[in-house]
């Protein structure tokens, strides 16, 4: 059969252009806004990446930076800037589903601290976005309200979980998003639509008001369409935060100068561990291109080890499941969300609520982390999962002790078929297989758009730093970009 794919991609205007014309009365928030409500009506219908939209609050914040802008008042960082939340980050009144069945109209009495903080910047929510459910998942096929299509290819998947953050950004149907990232989540969906995505540091950015994976490894971070722009955005959501404990309370750096400067002099480490057998032959040319471009733009490029990344994939499976079996145990029928009506007894009401209510891939995890954390199997697996986990956390600490980042295709692979690996849960899970190690270990990563296969799909370069080394991370992720990569 012939394809009937179609492409989307528009991309937005910079963070700079869009002030620039608020400044100077060319644009008004409110036309902008609406604007971008016209797109979505345009384009949603065939992407489904909004799930619902906070518009009255969107026009009310961009009425009020009109305001500002009409009396010459100063404009803060993101003033009238449209961005979408994905939906397993609340806002006040809105509806959270996390893409799933048993969050059915719930609506948050409060908003998230990352949500908060855009607000108090300016931004203009636009709506919640679609992911995968409860973000689990690599490609948005997971959600309970369908899948999101890759504006890129409409017959592709967009990554995921945060599939309709990335794909929000790709398509113009919002300038940047937020996104979560337990195992890859943000990275990979940006490196499947070609846009930036940035995993902070594990508590540089609060968690107050995420709906909870695994929560030693969940992280926010945004999703923009130009590395100044994510850095932009990661330095108004960053810092700490007393509602959430693992927050930290190191200085946030001004990340968007950071990423203005030169790389000239810096040691990029090159792991062989992420260049094996299984990586796409355009995926690695397009990537070897990248580290060419870093060369040319005066690094030093060197190789390093981390020989425990071939342990990386079951690790965060046995990790990951046991956390979300223990996080999405609250999910009962009793207080809030779906509550099935076969509830005659109270063992049948959570029995069936929880059956009715979770997908399949949320329940094969629930089962799986269940198993792990049992009498009898708990040190087997959960424990030694830990412990190699400190491994993978020792290795990055001592290659990041030669060099100042480290550069790895962000997929293996370029964007897959809708419903091609959906039948095969392991093979969805390799498609984590690069994404999970700076999961594991707690370091910052950026993916940045790095070319393209023969056929114009996306394909993206994963920039990985230290703890705290975000602006590190952006500095190289800017002079890939530079490079304008074909």
């Amino acid at each position: 059969m012939p394809s009937t794919a179609e492409s989307y991609v528009e991309k937005p205007k910079t963070l700079a252009a869009l002030r620039a014309g608020l400044v100077s009365g060319a644009t008004k928030a409110t036309d902008l806004a609406a604007s971008y409500y016209d797109r979505i009506a345009a384009v949603n219908p065939r992407l489904n990446i909004y799930l619902s939209l906070t518009k009255e609050r969107a026009l009310a914040q961009a009425a009020h930076i009109d305001a500002l802008a009409a009396k010459g008042d100063p404009l803060p960082a993101l003033a009238g800037v449209p961005v979408g939340i994905k939906d397993v980050l609340v806002m006040q009144g809105a509806p959270a589903t996390a893409g799933s069945k048993i969050l059915e109209g719930y609506r948050p009495p409060y908003d998230a601290t990352c949500v908060s903080k855009l607000e108090a910047a300016g931004a203009v929510l636009l709506g919640k976005l679609n992911c995968d459910e409860f973000a689990m998942g690599s490609s948005n096929e997971n959600s309970a309200y369908g899948p999101v299509r890759n504006p890129v290819d409409t017959d592709r998947v967009p990554g995921g979980s945060s599939g309709g953050s990335a794909a929000a950004v790709a398509s113009n149907m919002a300038v940047a998003t937020l996104g979560s990232d337990t195992g890859g989540s943000i990275r990979q969906p940006a490196s499947f639509c070609g846009v930036v995505g940035v995993l902070p540091t594990y508590g540089r950015v609060s968690r107050y008001g995420l709906i909870a994976f695994a929560s030693s490894l969940d992280r926010v971070g945004p999703l923009a369409a130009n590395v100044r722009d994510a850095a932009t955005l990661l330095g108004v959501i960053a810092g700490h935060d007393p509602k959430d404990a693992t927050s930290s309370p190191a200085p946030v750096p001004d990340y968007a100068a950071e990423s203005d400067k030169p790389v000239a002099g810096m040691r990029i480490g090159i792991p062989a561990e992420y260049f094996a057998e299984g990586l796409d032959p355009e995926v690695r040319a397009a990537i070897e291109k990248g580290i060419a471009a870093l060369q040319a733009a005066g690094c030093t490029v060197k190789p390093v080890s981390l020989p425990h990344t071939k342990y990386a994939i079951p690790t965060y499976y046995l990790v990951a499941t046991a956390e979300a079996s223990a996080n999405l145990a609250r999910f009962d029928g009793v207080r809030y969300g779906y509550r099935s009506p076969q509830s005659e007894t109270l063992l049948a009401m959570y029995t069936h609520s929880r059956d009715e209510g979770f997908g399949a891939e949320v329940k094969r995890r629930i089962l799986l982390g269940t198993y792990a954390l049992s009498a009898g199997y708990y040190d087997a697996y959960y424990l030694k999962a830990q412990q190699v986990r400190r491994l993978l956390a020792e290795e990055f600490l001592r290659a990041f002790a030669d060099v100042d980042a480290i550069v790895t295709p962000t997929s293996p692979v370029p964007p897959f078929n809708l419903g091609e690996k959906s039948g095969d849960p392991l093979a969805m899970y390799l498609a984590d297989i690069y994404t999970v190690t700076a999961s594991l270990a707690g370091i910052c990563g950026v993916n940045v758009p790095c070319g393209a296969t023969s056929t114009g799909l996306p394909v993206g370069m994963q920039v990985l730093a230290a703890h705290f080394n975000e602006g590190t991370a952006f500095r190289v992720a800017r002079a890939v970009e530079e490079a304008t990569i074909e």
